[in-house]
């Protein structure tokens, strides 16, 4: 009788603990389903977005990312460099205003240019595209970007920086760019395009922002 009793009172134990997991993993579970229904309605909502809404989308995408790479650059040199700076969220809105007000729209016109001028993914056309890319809309790109850092940094002669950074920025950009958009023109959908731009510019913007923190030589008069 007491060996039945220790038994039923083992088995309520079991069920009872059982019951508990039980009732975590359908938390779990609905938990997961609601982020699931999340994130399938947000991307849904970007695809639409995309096509109704193409400009306003990329320069969202592009403001974001600008933004995130330079509060990652700012907190690795808060972290590592010996001066410790603080977060400066001022350069953070001159970055992403700059990002996203001259390379989103600019890119998304230029990059349906490119497409209808150099149709199709043969090599040809794919190096054709990289090099109008990187040797005619680069150049003008970059140029803008210090410029109209400068001027919105109340610079006197918003030039300087340009003058000294200018080649040192773009051999660097070569380097990056021209693998980088082989694999855009080749593989990555027209209408795909800027959005993979702004994803590989995280990385890029994080190479950009070190060497424009780097110091401008003044010249004494």
């Amino acid at each position: 009788m007491l060996r039945v009793r220790r038994t039923s009172c083992y088995l309520e134990h079991c069920i009872a603990g059982n019951s508990k997991e039980l009732q975590q993993g359908k938390s779990l579970f609905k938990v997961s389903l609601k982020l699931l229904v999340a994130i399938s309605r947000l991307a849904g909502w970007w695809r639409h977005s995309l096509k109704t809404r193409p400009v306003l989308t990329n320069t969202i995408v592009y403001a974001s990312f600008y933004t995130a790479a330079e509060l990652s650059q700012q907190t690795f040199n808060k972290i590592y460099a010996p001066e410790k700076p603080e977060l400066d969220l001022k350069s953070a809105g001159r970055i992403a205003a700059v990002g996203s007000s001259l390379y989103a729209p600019t890119l998304y016109f230029w990059y349906k240019f490119l497409d209808r001028k150099f149709v199709g993914t043969s090599m040809r056309a794919v190096l054709t595209k990289v090099a109008s890319d990187q040797f005619l809309m680069t150049p003008v790109l970059l140029a803008g970007f210090y410029i109209l850092l400068g001027f919105l940094e109340g610079k006197e002669d918003v030039l300087e920086e340009l003058k000294q950074k200018y080649w040192k920025t773009f051999i660097a950009n070569q380097a990056f760019w021209i693998p980088g958009q082989i694999i855009n023109f080749a593989f990555v959908p027209p209408n795909l395009r800027v959005v993979y731009v702004a994803s590989a510019s995280f990385l890029w913007i994080n190479i950009l922002c070190f060497i424009k923190r780097q110091k401008v030589d003044v010249k004494e008069t």
